[in-house]
């Protein structure tokens, strides 16, 4: 891939639902995002839906969507994105991560998943750009942290590496029924937000145990974890400093709050 002399942003983002679409204040937010941001060359995904080891890359061409979700109305599963493959990136990827005892897989026919598209599809509408999405290959904050520092030299290359999750994540928020948000919700959000502030790296590498309602917040750690490729992305890149929350606020008792680094 060719050099830019602009090193893009490392960003981590709160996807939502498929109906964040009908959302009157979050599709905007997200679409302002993307205009202040330098036109990526491609974009990197990581999706806290795609979980496979050894890590994968998807799709280096144009293939149907996959939509990982059940009981929505049936206008959802018509929902296109058809966003260029991108084969130069996934060969860059291969390069970057590929060493003794730590392979790389393709799974050709896999899709971006609505972890991937639904963000894109008010960020960049227009599916222009060329997308890739890469598997998880483990929930371990450090592991993750170390495969984004790997990552990092594709910032200078015009890519924009996406970690897309949800920043509270438990679906008993959609059975509150008292005023305002859940507490622990609120709590994670507060704790979160001023972790990243004071970039506190090991504080958030443990956040299970040094969060106050952690495992309330993340029952189980996929959506957060996106967060730490991010984080090692912009670590290698000396950018950890440069972090500021792009949106914060709830979405159906979850905390919505996206990150931008450099």
């Amino acid at each position: 891939m060719d050099a830019t002399l602009e090193r893009m942003p490392a960003l981590y983002l709160s996807h939502g639902a498929p109906p964040l679409a009908d959302d009157p204040i979050w599709p905007g937010e997200l679409a302002a995002w993307s205009a202040g941001l330098p036109r990526p060359k491609a974009i990197l995904m990581v999706s806290a839906h795609w979980e496979e080891a050894p890590l994968a890359l998807g799709a280096t061409e144009t293939v149907p969507l996959v939509y990982d979700f059940w009981g929505f109305p049936e206008h959802y599963y018509r929902v296109q994105y058809a966003a260029p493959g991108a084969p130069q990136l996934a060969e860059a990827v291969r390069k970057l991560l590929r060493a003794p005892g730590t392979p790389v897989q393709d799974i050709p026919d896999r899709g971006l998943d609505h972890g991937a598209y639904v963000p894109l599809v008010e960020m960049f509408p227009d599916a222009d750009i060329p997308v890739l999405q890469i598997s998880m290959p483990t929930l371990d904050p450090r592991r993750l942290m170390d495969i984004g520092r790997k990552l990092a030299p594709l910032r200078d290359e015009g890519v924009l590496i996406v970690g897309s999750g949800f920043f509270t994540h438990n679906l008993a928020a959609l059975r509150h029924t008292g005023p305002g948000v859940p507490g622990w919700s609120a709590e994670f959000d507060a704790w979160g937000n001023e972790a990243l502030a004071a970039r506190d790296v090991d504080a958030l590498l443990d956040f299970e145990r040094k969060s106050p309602a952690g495992r309330l917040a993340h029952p189980r750690t996929e959506h957060f974890a996106p967060l730490f490729v991010t984080m090692g992305a912009a670590d290698a890149a000396g950018d950890l400093d440069a972090e500021k929350s792009v949106i914060d606020g709830f979405w159906m008792g979850l905390a919505k709050r996206s990150v931008q680094f450099g």
